[in-house]
């Protein structure tokens, strides 16, 4: 007779099976039909501008939250608290109504007019010059790959956890069936999975939320235990965590190491830094009218609520939880790695059933992101660079080299990086993106006075003011990094309060805007032509 603990592990492991297969055989049906669809260069790279606005506003939020907002800043609210609930406010407020209605119309419009199908193409047609194009197609694809790389590392952290599966054989599951539907269904297959898949993240998010109030005995015992906790912070916290920490459900003290860290890099970089992101901004473009991205901005909107808003809540609350039955906080069970939180928590708290569900929402995070940035990075290689140096420019296999070589530098970069990563790995690259490209992307669509020079300028100060600050003023890089302590020997260049906890974008983008502006209005016009091209454009 076969023992209970026995039968019940079997009927686990072929219910997680069959839930693996119906999924894997979903996501293969919606690859084939963006497969079937794509003809061109415009079905692969703005999916046939003709986007169904549900479809449209799911993959930009899927693209948008992966397991580096879940696992990675869920994990930092855990460590640090409710105030990270400040960040979901920026995502809906800038990432997707100031997204949606003030920069997503003119950028359909006027891509439709320039028949640009990618972001930099977008950025070059519209100050008229192919090397800003290749330009900003270069930085992408040198960029791109650690940021895929640190939402690799999230998902397959979560998966090690969870399931006790190796690491490396893990990040090579999510580049292989990733790289299928993204190589092979273009922008058409990315979207219709995203779709599938962002559907799974809010109603598996919802449910985790639900269930981890229920464990903790209800909303408001939950709050108030945790609100009780609030003198712990002090006294278990390793001092550099304990700076300005005022505990889990309040703000951290004004001025404190935390307090510029949650403002300055968290709240300010990540919140405004998606309105540069390209990867993003490439969905605009692929809708036909203006009233599907007015339709899109509550699904949005909503999407981004239930999923980032849940998973930095259940982050916090986890500490309760820790507590309770270990007798620590969050950050001491996960022995000081922040991305381990949420892996942990769910581990522990679920039963067997229901944590293959949330490993499941937890795939499809990281998959829908990385399809996005997968797809990005071999449009900047393969279309805008390579693919433009052919006299037609429309080869889609030159494009689907790319993506596959961009997955082989994800992967590589996902097997050297340090752990803990995950949370900063985004915040430093939503931060570059913005204070290089928002500035020339704002004025692309609204200033037209502003210049080729002005933009150029723009980009390399944004850029440049960026990586000097990670390099040698901002601490924690500098300090990982020790360039800084080497040239001039100490670890950062002005080590007076609070200059060290400043996120490098907090000046990179206003001095990157000052640039453009002052360049653009002490250089020769932009054509006036090319202007009413541009700026005459409407729903076409």
């Amino acid at each position: 007779m076969i023992p209970f603990a026995a039968m019940e592990n079997l009927l686990n492991t072929t219910a997680m099976g069959a839930l693996l297969l119906l999924y894997v055989l979903m996501i293969s049906y919606l690859g084939f039909r963006g497969y079937r669809k794509t003809r061109n260069s415009s079905d692969y790279l703005v999916a046939g501008r003709s986007a169904n606005p549900f479809a449209m506003a799911m993959s930009y939020g899927a693209a948008f939250i992966s397991t580096s907002a879940l696992v990675g800043f869920g994990g930092i609210a855990g460590q640090f608290g409710m105030g990270l609930m400040w960040l979901v406010f920026m995502n809906i407020a800038f990432g997707v109504i100031v997204a949606f209605i003030w920069f997503g119309k003119r950028t359909r419009r006027i891509g439709v007019a320039l028949d640009a199908r990618t972001f930099p193409e977008f950025i070059g047609r519209r100050f008229q010059s192919s090397r800003m194009q290749y330009f900003i197609a270069a930085v992408i694809f040198c960029f791109i790959p650690l940021y895929s790389s640190v939402v690799l590392i999230s998902g397959a952290r979560f998966l090690q956890e969870v399931m006790s599966l190796p690491y490396t054989w893990v990040l090579g599951i999510f580049a292989v069936v990733v790289a299928v539907y993204v190589i092979f269904g273009g922008l058409r297959g990315v979207m219709y999975v995203d779709a599938l898949i962002g559907s799974i993240m809010v109603g598996g998010m919802l449910l985790l939320l639900v269930l981890c109030y229920v464990k903790l005995g209800g909303v408001v015992s939950a709050h108030q235990a945790l609100t009780d906790m609030a003198k712990l912070a002090a006294e278990r916290l390793p001092r550099e965590f304990a700076l300005g920490h005022r505990g889990w459900t309040v703000m951290p003290e004004f001025n404190s190491v935390w307090w510029w860290t949650l403002v300055s890099s968290l709240m300010l970089g990540v919140g405004i830094g998606a309105l540069a992101q390209p990867q993003l901004a490439v969905r605009f473009m692929t809708v036909k009218s203006d009233r599907e991205l007015h339709r899109a901005v509550m699904v949005g909107s909503f999407f981004i609520l239930c999923t980032a808003g849940a998973a930095y809540m259940i982050g916090a609350l986890s500490n309760v939880f820790f507590f309770r039955d270990h007798g620590k906080l969050a950050i001491e069970v996960a022995k000081g790695n922040p991305d381990l939180i949420i892996p942990i928590y769910i581990h522990e708290a679920l039963p067997p059933l229901v944590l293959y569900v949330f490993a499941l929402t937890m795939l499809s995070a990281a998959m829908s992101t990385l399809s996005s940035l997968f797809h990005v990075t071999g449009s900047s290689i393969g279309y805008d660079i390579c693919g433009k140096l052919r006299r037609d420019g429309e080869s889609t296999a030159i494009t689907r080299a790319g993506v596959g070589f961009g997955i082989v530098l994800s992967v590589i970069f996902a097997l050297i990086l340090p752990p803990g990563i995950v949370a900063r790995g985004t915040a430093i690259f939503f931060g570059v993106c913005a204070a290089a490209f928002l500035p020339a992307y704002a004025a692309a669509i609204y200033w037209k006075r502003a210049t080729r020079a002005g933009v150029w300028c723009s980009i390399v100060v944004g850029a440049g003011v960026s990586i000097f600050g990670l390099l040698f003023l901002h601490r924690k890089e500098a300090v990982m990094l020790g360039i800084c302590k080497y040239l001039c020997g100490k670890t950062e260049l002005i080590q007076a309060h609070p200059w060290p906890f400043v996120d490098p974008f907090v000046y990179a983008l206003p001095l990157s805007l000052i640039t453009l502006v002052a360049v653009s209005l002490f250089s020769a016009p932009p054509d006036e032509t090319h202007l009413r091209r541009c700026f005459e454009a409407r729903d076409l």
